[in-house]
């Protein structure tokens, strides 16, 4: 937690934004975002603590200066893991009150509904962030690591599971 207190706010909002859409390249999921398309999103991690701001705009996500938004997703950062790595199911985590949603009830049902629904597309991503016979290796060298990490190891940190496909040119 100590790299969260260290810098500003603003400073991991951008950083956050810039990740989220990256991991956004080669998914379904910014088609989707665009019904949320001006709306602000507030990330409150309460044992930190601290807040992140976003807009969404053309199904990307933008740093911003705002007290508060449209919605705000607050819980400790322990939820907010495992939530990201699928730990956990975000109704799971939002009925047992480790996270919660405040604000404009249609876009926090939105986007609970999107969080629910999210099937992350590994193989998508790499297509869509690398060099094509790079993304093949990497897919490749990705599936060999998960067929042998212990699954012991495998509940504490997210391999992806790709098999490696065959794309027609």
């Amino acid at each position: 937690m100590l790299p969260l207190r260290l810098m500003p706010d603003s400073v991991h909002a951008k950083l956050f934004a810039m990740a989220f859409n990256h991991m956004l390249r080669g998914q379904t999921l910014p088609s989707r975002l665009k019904e949320l398309d001006g709306k602000s999103i507030m990330l409150h991690i309460t044992d930190v603590p601290c807040k992140f701001h976003f807009r969404l705009q053309n199904g990307q996500f933008y740093a911003i200066h705002q007290a508060s938004g449209d919605v705000t997703i607050s819980g400790e950062l322990n939820g907010f893991w495992q939530l990201a790595t699928r730990q956990q199911d975000p109704d799971t985590l939002f009925f047992k009150r480790e996270l919660n949603i405040e604000g404009d009830t249609e876009t926090g049902v939105h986007i609970k509904n999107l969080l629910d629904s999210l099937d992350y597309d590994w193989d998508a991503h790499f297509d869509a962030v690398l060099f094509p016979p790079l993304a093949k290796r990497v897919k490749q060298i990705l599936h060999i690591a998960r067929c042998y990490t212990p699954k012991k190891l495998l509940r504490h940190f997210t391999i992806p599971d790709i098999q490696p496909r065959e794309h027609k040119h």
